[in-house]
């Protein structure tokens, strides 16, 4: 479905966000791209989105590529949930916020109302039409956010950093729900974010160092690589860290059970 070649972006000559990075992202594949604070993700999010240009290199939808003549065409078919889901509220409440999207693409009045009831019931929202946004606590918002372009039907969605400003039970919410979309609704998802737990769940890691991909393979694969993600300082999930230490203990690491279950709890987490 999407297919990157070479994109390079520069905000100018000293801050070159993108070295020259290829990858594609499958009809209904979840791809999480991970990096340290300035690696270029959320660079690569207003890309996907044509909210910038590319300085070089191409973007592509379904082999069109994404530019001035076809950025209105491919733009209806992505939404993207921001880190600051305040920075996307455009309506007083939560039942117009929502409603918003949908008059923007024509949408008739009835079919909205019933958009609007079925995708905020979808995220557990439908109690809370009425309330300001401002009064949502932060998962909350996230899911209104998430609600918004579901009603629209995008193919892909886009998260950038969409957990982060969370407390634990929100990132476990906002985590169950990107996990429903994948399996449940089959949506293209990208999910950028520095929550190694959320990116173990997806079906592909890319790992974006200094603006160049250092790797890109399985969650299985990529969590192999202890010393990679430490040197880009990326924290190892609790489940990988407690795997990791047992390995080093030899009259742990000798029991065979004991480190297949640590395996196992460590991708299932």
């Amino acid at each position: 479905m999407i297919e990157v070649k070479d994109l390079k972006f520069a905000y100018n000559a000293q801050d070159i966000a993108l070295r020259g990075i290829s990858f594609d992202v499958k009809d209904g594949e979840w791809v999480s791209i991970i990096g340290h604070n300035g690696s270029g993700k959320s660079t690569i999010a207003k890309l996907l989105t044509g909210l910038i240009e590319p300085t070089a290199g191409t973007i592509s939808y379904d082999g069109v590529v994404l530019n001035n003549k076809t950025v209105n065409d491919i733009r209806p078919k992505i939404g993207i949930v921001f880190q600051n889901p305040d920075n996307q509220f455009v309506g007083y409440n939560v039942k117009y916020d929502i409603a918003f999207g949908l008059e923007n693409h024509n949408v008739e009045r009835n079919e909205m109302i019933k958009l609007i009831d079925k995708y905020t019931k979808l995220v557990d929202m439908n109690e809370f039409l009425e309330r300001e946004p401002s009064s949502l606590s932060g998962g909350q918002k996230q899911r209104v956010a998430i609600a918004g372009i579901l009603a629209l039907d995008c193919d892909i969605v886009i998260l950038d950093e969409a957990t982060s400003m969370l407390d634990p039970e929100g990132v476990n919410d906002i985590t169950n729900l990107i996990c429903e979309l994948k399996e449940k609704y089959h949506k293209t998802l990208i999910t950028i974010t520095h929550d190694l737990n959320l990116a173990m769940k997806s079906d592909k890691i890319i790992v974006l160092r200094e603006g160049k991909i250092i790797k890109e393979g399985l969650p299985l694969e990529i969590f192999k690589e202890r010393e990679l993600l430490l040197s880009s300082n990326l924290d190892m999930p609790f489940s990988q860290k407690a795997y990791y230490l047992a390995s080093k203990k030899e009259h742990l690491k000798d029991n065979k059970e004991l480190m297949d279950a640590l395996w196992e709890y460590h991708f299932s987490m």
